[in-house]
């Protein structure tokens, strides 16, 4: 055994209580050594001695399983232990948080890199077809009914937010939950989200009569875990009791250096394993591990609703897909939207087995067209000559599950959601990668591990009113856009709020103008008035019927009107500049021939190179405020707010 030793008295007592505890440690070890081979031993260079049995545990399993390299480069006892003890603790976390273990893990990545590595096709042997779901039209009978069905069964429904998303990729630093919606009212995603929850707590609540609480899961990773906390806390949960939030850390994975599973070490620290996120699927394994599924089920809910974390529109197509869920009993229900062939998203496809096995499923993009020319579809993915569009729609990750298959399927798997591997070949030998690769799993193919009797569907729902995510910086957005492809960026996300706004309004019979053309950020858009109606206002389109007497409502070009408040009904109303009107639950406020007439906002774009704060330059405008009516009641009662009672303007107006 060799030790460092320093001269002076401390250090040989420091010498000594290191001999003492090494010596502790290897009688507590003796027995858990025992198996380590001799060549083992060698490679460990005497460490053995400082380890814990837990330690020596996973060494082992690690050394069985081929991945001597990671203790190669240890020194003799004494020389930065500090280090190998790092590497331990990491790789201990490492073996917890993954189900069945690093051995697991290693042998399944393996098996997934030798198929990979041979080119085989997951699909073979799987024939495509058209899927049969719902296709739904916004404001259409169809549509109403479902969105009315999926409004009442939502006090029955959990919501869970997949989160683990930093903004590094939009231009933005901070998580991507709080990156303002738009301008006009401010609301960050996350604040959005819980606004639709707590509309949907306060409509249930009143029609049940009695207080009704429906919970929030955020699946987080390392980079957004203690940022989501901090932002709910800051701000009082956004008006949600604590003890309905859920936050589930999601752990990473190890990377893989080579096709024998090898795991990769960092290239300028070999004592820390490199790692990288699993893939949104593992929340289905987060809400098995941590109860909440079958907490929920003994709650007596019937379903979750999964959405992601930059998609404003997400609950205004969750609703009708809820509702579509209940009355053809789903088990597993997905919302789409039309997709043009080739474009790059997921495809939701019927998939039949040579051996009779049948699925529903999404299909990535780029697997879509040789599966389909694979089954003897010469053309690939084209699209329908009567549509427009391609047959198979396209998946956006808003999905609607069964609790209670739920939970049984999760009793069965753990949660455990079938992997994929997609490694970068240095080259055409496929042997070497040009970087580290893992496992990654989507939490959209949950229905594979569903039962054959499983019942599959989804429901397609206009793109306006359902899909607008911001997930591009401004240089990729408009890359895209040159292609063809939507822009998807803080952009476009914002003025698809107002554009759904002004839509909604128009199809209850408001005059609101048309928009004008603009452009942001090399981005050339449509700028409809800037309308923000809350979710506590109109979560959905019955609702805003109910409350607006539409042909009364006047907007023009340029108008801002936000609308905030669960109490508010709009009969008579007009908007040439800005209005803003909040009102407090219990504050009955009644819009009654009110001609609203000012200065306004303007949207300014930011000129090449203009200081501005990150929210606004991965926009590229900025609001000038000129002139505003803000009226706030911020107490119950019954107001009548019109040109003909100035005195009720006046004091409640913000000043």
């Amino acid at each position: 055994m060799f030790l460092r030793v320093t001269t002076g008295a401390a250090a040989g007592f420091t010498a000594l209580a290191y001999v003492l505890r090494v010596l502790r440690r290897f009688r507590a070890n003796t027995r858990a050594m025992i198996n380590l081979a001799e060549e083992e031993l060698d490679i460990l260079q005497g460490n053995h001695c400082l380890l814990t049995v837990e330690e020596l545990q996973i060494v082992k399993l690690l050394l069985d399983e081929g991945q001597k390299h990671l203790f190669q480069s240890w020194l003799r006892p004494g020389i930065k232990d500090r280090q190998k003890k790092k590497m331990l603790k990491q790789l201990i976390l490492l073996d917890r948080s993954y189900p069945g273990g690093l051995l697991e893990y290693i042998r399944n990545a393996r098996q997934l890199l030798t198929a990979s590595a041979k080119g085989e096709n997951a699909y073979d042997g799987w024939i495509p077809s058209v899927p049969q779901g719902v296709i739904l039209h916004y404001a259409q009978q169809h549509f109403r009914r479902f969105e009315e069905i999926g409004l009442a069964e939502s006090s029955n429904a959990a919501f869970v937010l997949v989160a683990g998303g930093i903004g590094e990729r939009l231009g933005y630093s901070g998580i991507k939950v709080a990156i303002p919606t738009e301008m006009a009212r401010g609301a960050c995603f996350l604040e959005l989200y819980i606004e639709h929850i707590r509309a949907l707590e306060i409509y249930a609540s009143r029609r049940a009569d009695k207080n009704l609480k429906i919970p929030l899961a955020i699946m987080t990773s390392d980079d957004t875990h203690d940022a989501t906390r901090k932002l709910l806390r800051q701000n009082n949960f956004f008006g949600l009791d604590s003890s309905q939030v859920y936050l589930m850390k999601q752990e990473k994975v190890p990377c893989l250096a080579d096709n024998m599973a090898s795991l990769a070490t960092e290239a300028n620290d070999p004592s820390r394993v490199q790692t990288k996120p699993h893939g949104h699927g593992d929340v289905h394994a987060l809400l098995h591990s941590t109860g909440l599924a079958r907490k929920w089920q003994l709650e007596g809910r019937r379903w979750i609703c999964f959405f992601q974390d930059t998609n404003a529109l997400a609950f205004r197509g969750l609703l009708p897909a809820l509702g579509v869920s209940k009355e053809y009993k789903y088990d597993f229900n997905a919302v789409a939207i039309p997709r043009k062939a080739k474009d790059a998203i997921g495809a939701i496809a019927d998939l039949k087995h040579s051996d009779g096995r049948k699925m529903t499923i999404n299909v990535e993009y780029n697997q879509l067209e040789p599966l389909l020319k694979a089954a003897g579809h010469e053309m690939g993915d084209v699209n329908d000559s009567r549509t427009g569009f391609s047959p198979f729609p396209g998946n956006i990750n808003q999905l609607v599950v069964s609790l209670p298959s739920y939970v049984q399927t999760l009793d069965r798997t753990k949660g455990i959601i079938g992997e994929f591997v997609n490694p970068k070949y240095a080259d055409d030998t496929r042997t070497r990668f040009k970087k580290s690769t893992r496992l990654e799993c989507m939490m959209q193919d949950y229905p594979k591990s569903l039962p054959a009797n499983a019942l599959v569907g989804f429901t397609q729902l206009d793109t306006w009113a359902a899909y607008s995510p911001v997930k591009n910086n401004p240089a990729d957005a408009a890359d895209k856009v040159k292609t063809g492809n939507p822009g998807y960026s803080a952009t476009s996300g914002e003025l698809d709020i107002y554009t759904f706004n002004c839509c909604a309004l128009q199809m209850v019979g408001a005059k609101v103008e048309t928009p004008v053309e603009c452009e942001f950020n090399g981005l050339k858009l449509k700028l409809w008035p800037r309308v923000v109606l809350s979710p506590s206002f109109a979560p959905s389109f019955g609702e805003l019927e109910r409350k607006v007497h539409a042909r009364e409502v006047q907007i023009e070009k340029d108008a801002v009107v936000v609308i905030d408040g669960c109490d508010i009904r709009i009969e008579s109303l007009k908007v040439d500049g800005a209005f803003v009107l909040r009102a407090v639950p219990g504050a009955e406020v009644v819009i009654s021939n009110l001609t609203v007439t000012n200065k306004g906002w303007v949207w300014q774009a930011l000129e090449e190179g203009e200081e501005a704060p990150e929210h606004l330059k991965i926009r590229g405008f900025r609001i000038v405020k000129h002139e505003t009516l803000h009226l706030e009641f911020k107490h119950p009662g019954k107001y009548v707010v019109s040109d003909e009672q100035p005195d009720i303007i006046e004091k409640h107006r913000v000043k």
